[in-house]
């Protein structure tokens, strides 16, 4: 945005010139003083000459620039005047200030904190040699988990450490630009603190990027049904399970993890299948959510709930599926998307095996059953509190059941998966659309399970062993 009165109203008069509707504004300048978001729409040829009055008054620059905050301590003597002479250096340079902290301490000197806004590398050593001359000079790394001293470049900068941490693109870096504000809006106005926020998706980013490569090291488990039967569960840092159910020579998976990890997963699952390349491939998704059904392209069917299907639809179709369509998830689901890569699945691959568009009248209801080599399972549909489609599958022959997301083993959890665990509710406000109609489906699952000893199958955390008492 120009830095001079009245640009928004340049803006503005534009947009209504064009005949352009302004859907969304944020600006906030305690995080940002330049930069202003706005949404609009209108006919496409009326966006292109919007761009471009833009661009010609201020608006919308057309090379990316890369600023940063240096952020520099000057040890001064404490008397008066001790700073103007390191004030008169930094306006030769024309350096902007973004930060300052300093406080006597009872000594001869003052150390005195600044955040300088420098665009030029150069700049910085010819200052650094100038300032040394006058006073001792420490150079401090920013650390944006204490305080962000940017008040003017902040999201070129945020975004373009995610950017850097994911291997992103270009308009990896416009879709996280957008959405990180939105998250910051739409928690801002609950009366968050903006920086909470920018510091959790910040440290989502970095729990992904940190478990890539050979860091990629998740838990795998095998659990024995029957002698001809098994579960091997693939437990990430971050991300669903992936768990590979082997029945009487048949392979099926259920939910498949991020999609930034394919190429860290399949030499996992060409070690567990050997005939992994050849073989048909079937996956079954318990819902639509992106850290359930990141691989999905893998497979030749994704065998799912008829509202999951529809899920799916809509988001190949570029339209605004389930978890979207709650204003609190989506921008929390979009970073997601951008951050790990993430696909939408073809339609043409979907089948949808249970379900109906009636909708459900209790917590969790019986829509259908399922049978896989040995296993013969009831298929219940939760209502919704964790994701319209969501299903459960409960053998009680063998006393196994897989819950999804309606629920998951928290104390199952490795310590990778606790702390990723942590952010998505803090972004979303909660990972789940009803929290209490999760609450109810999940008493709905157990109080289905009979006498015995269970394998309970979540779609986070190891498996769970339960036994109900007869009687």
């Amino acid at each position: 945005m120009p830095n001079h009165i009245g640009a928004f109203l340049q803006a503005s008069r534009c947009f209504a010139r064009l005949g352009v509707n302004i859907t969304r504004v944020s600006y906030n300048k305690a995080v940002d003083s330049h930069t202003l978001f706005i949404d609009a729409e209108g006919p496409e040829e009326s966006l292109r000459a919007a761009d471009e009055e833009l661009t010609q008054i201020g608006y919308l620059p057309k090379t990316h620039a890369e600023p940063h905050v240096v952020l520099v301590e000057f040890r001064l003597r404490d008397e008066p005047g001790g700073v103007t002479q390191v004030l008169e250096l930094i306006e030769t340079f024309q350096f902007n200030i973004s930060y300052i902290s300093s406080q006597e301490n009872g000594t001869e000197y003052q150390l005195f904190k600044m955040g300088l806004l420098v665009e030029n590398p150069q700049d910085m050593s010819a200052f650094l040699s100038e300032a040394e001359k006058l006073c001792q000079v420490r150079l401090i790394n920013y650390n944006r988990s204490e305080r962000v001293y940017d008040n003017s470049i902040f999201y070129n900068a945020f975004v373009s450490g995610l950017v850097e941490a994911m291997n992103g693109t270009e308009d990896d870096r416009s879709q996280l630009m957008i959405n990180a504000n939105l998250a910051m809006q739409t928690l801002d106005e609950k009366g968050q603190s903006p920086y909470r926020t920018f510091d959790s998706i910040s440290r989502f980013a970095e729990l992904l990027a940190v478990s890539k490569g050979e860091a990629f090291s998740p838990r795998i488990t095998r659990h024995e049904i029957t002698p001809e039967t098994s579960v091997t569960v693939i437990e990430p840092p971050c991300g669903s399970n992936t768990m590979i159910v082997e029945s009487k020579g048949e392979v099926l998976f259920i939910d498949s993890g991020y999609a930034c990890y394919e190429q860290e997963m399949l030499p996992i699952l060409r070690r567990l299948l050997p005939d992994w390349d050849a073989m048909k491939k079937t996956i079954l998704i318990t819902h639509a959510d992106v850290d359930h059904c990141g691989l999905t392209h893998l497979f030749d069917e994704v065998w799912c709930s008829r509202r999951s299907a529809e899920c799916l639809r809509l988001e190949h179709e570029g339209l605004t599926a389930f978890r979207e369509q709650n204003h609190l998830h989506k921008p929390y689901i979009q970073i997601c998307k951008t951050l790990t890569s993430y696909r939408s699945t073809s339609p043409d691959k979907v089948r949808a095996l249970w379900g109906s568009d009636v909708p459900l009248s209790r917590p969790l209801e019986p829509i259908g059953y399922f049978t896989f080599g040995e296993l013969s399972f009831e298929v219940y549909e939760g209502k919704g509190g964790h994701l319209p489609g969501e299903i459960v599958l409960i053998d009680y022959e063998h006393r196994v059941a897989f819950t999804g997301d309606v629920y998951v083993n928290v104390h199952g959890m490795t310590s990778e998966q606790k702390q990723y665990n942590r952010y998505a509710p803090i972004l979303m406000t909660s990972v789940d659309t009803d929290p209490v109609l999760c609450a109810q489906e999940r008493k709905a699952v157990f109080d289905r399970l009979g006498a015995g000893k269970w394998q309970v199958f979540g779609a986070h955390g190891a498996r769970l062993e339960y036994e109900v008492a007869r009687g």
